[in-house]
């Protein structure tokens, strides 16, 4: 999976905007951190001023520094493209920009959220962008083994594929290009997402938003939908144990449902269902596979330099990626499905440590070593994967082998 950092400009470079303009400021602002496939804009209020940052590629750079004296006339322009309160500076708000016209052609959606801080309001950008390259399964990076396990489950006509994962790991996307291949192979199947937020239109599916302060919950919708003849269900985030439940029977009643669970591994997400009270013969029967996925930052392709060992790279800065090393980035995914050991460990109700070595005895590969085939190949760096997995176990090797098949 490779973020459309491809069209980038020069998210630090040129002359700043006239500080006296705040319209033109803002619009500005958007229309870069759109040609740069920012992700996020942020606007953070300081002692001395106000700071725009983008996050490119997972990471937050410095663009603009403006006066204090600016901060209040910049939020109040996002407010009005918002439709927001403009008089209201105490309230946390939400809202979705309806300009620029300039934002960028392959920038979906903006939504902003102003928030009150001790030094004046801080507000958020997000940009939704599409990516056609990103709307395929085959074209997300998966290693072939998940990606041939994925194709298999959502082939059957019941169960549930949980994906786990941190905010920003491109889980909404994994569950998006799914149901987008259920459409194409299955013709005529009943599939019904709810989301919170809806951030990616798909043509064929019927897409709910469950507003965050609603009568519709996910529970309550989930449970009225039953009703209504689905055959796939997708649900944003399982949050709460209600949910849950609720999931976990649609799997056992002849539904496939797809969605994501905070859990940092696929063995701490079968422990999470237990946690939040659901039976563990209801979470054998029901769960079919847990994967989890990261994202790594890929070395620019224009400065990378040899690490002197294997097949590896090294970072090295230039004014295509804005002197970080990177551009772009790559999934890390791991996928564990259920079989005979795996749910006699769970219906023991087996600690963490115990589905973890079941895991790894039947050779599966950990996120971490899965990071490591990409450094090997050159696509990213050992220190990018140090960093998204953590540091090696005691006893597992910190260097990546030359000869490690993709």
């Amino acid at each position: 999976m490779e973020d459309s950092n491809s069209k980038r400009g020069s998210a630090t470079g040129g002359d700043a905007p006239k500080a006296c303009d705040a319209v033109g400021f803002v619009d500005e602002v958007l229309a870069r951190g759109a040609a740069s496939g920012a992700s996020d804009i942020h606007f953070e209020p300081t002692a001395g001023g106000l700071v725009v940052k983008f996050r490119l590629d997972g990471v937050l750079t410095v663009v603009e520094r403006l006066p204090r004296v600016l901060a209040d006339s910049v939020i109040s322009r996002l407010k009005v493209l918002a439709g927001l309160l403009t008089y209201r500076n105490d309230i946390p708000q939400e809202g979705r920009l309806e300009g620029p016209a300039d934002a960028g052609r392959d920038v979906a959606d903006q939504r902003v959220s102003i928030f009150p801080t001790i030094h004046g309001q801080r507000a958020v950008v997000r940009l939704f962008h599409e990516d056609a390259r990103l709307s395929e399964l085959s074209q997300l990076g998966l290693p072939a083994h998940i990606l041939a396990g994925l194709k298999r489950i959502v082939a059957g006509s019941q169960g549930v594929v949980l994906l786990t994962g941190p905010a920003g790991s491109g889980k909404s996307t994994t569950l998006a290009a799914l149901l987008r291949h259920v459409l194409r192979r299955y013709p005529g199947k009943s599939i019904v997402a709810l989301e919170d937020p809806v951030e990616r239109h798909i043509a064929g599916v019927t897409q709910v938003q469950i507003t965050p302060h609603g009568e519709m919950t996910f529970p309550t919708a989930l449970r009225s939908l039953l009703r209504q003849d689905p055959e796939v269900l997708m649900i944003g985030e399982i949050r709460d144990a209600e949910t849950a439940r609720i999931a976990v029977e649609a799997g056992l009643t002849g539904h496939l449902l797809m969605s994501t669970l905070h859990s940092g591994t696929p063995a701490g997400a079968l422990l999470r269902l237990l946690e939040m009270g659901i039976e563990p013969y209801q979470v054998t029967s029901s769960v079919r596979a847990v994967a989890s996925q990261r994202l790594v930052r890929r070395l620019c392709e224009r400065c990378r330099r040899p690490a002197g060992r294997g097949g590896a790279f090294v970072p090295g800065g230039c004014e295509a990626c804005f002197g970080t090393g990177f551009r772009g980035r790559a999934l890390i995914a791991e996928m564990v499905e259920l079989d005979g050991e795996l749910r006699r460990a769970v219906l023991a109700k087996a600690d963490l440590e115990r589905l973890e070595r079941i895991a790894a005895a039947r050779g599966h590969m950990r996120l971490r070593q899965a990071g490591l085939q990409l450094v090997a190949r050159g696509v990213t760096a050992a220190d990018e994967v140090r960093k998204v997995c953590g540091p090696a176990p005691e006893g597992e090797d910190e260097c990546p082998r030359s000869n490690t098949k993709p």
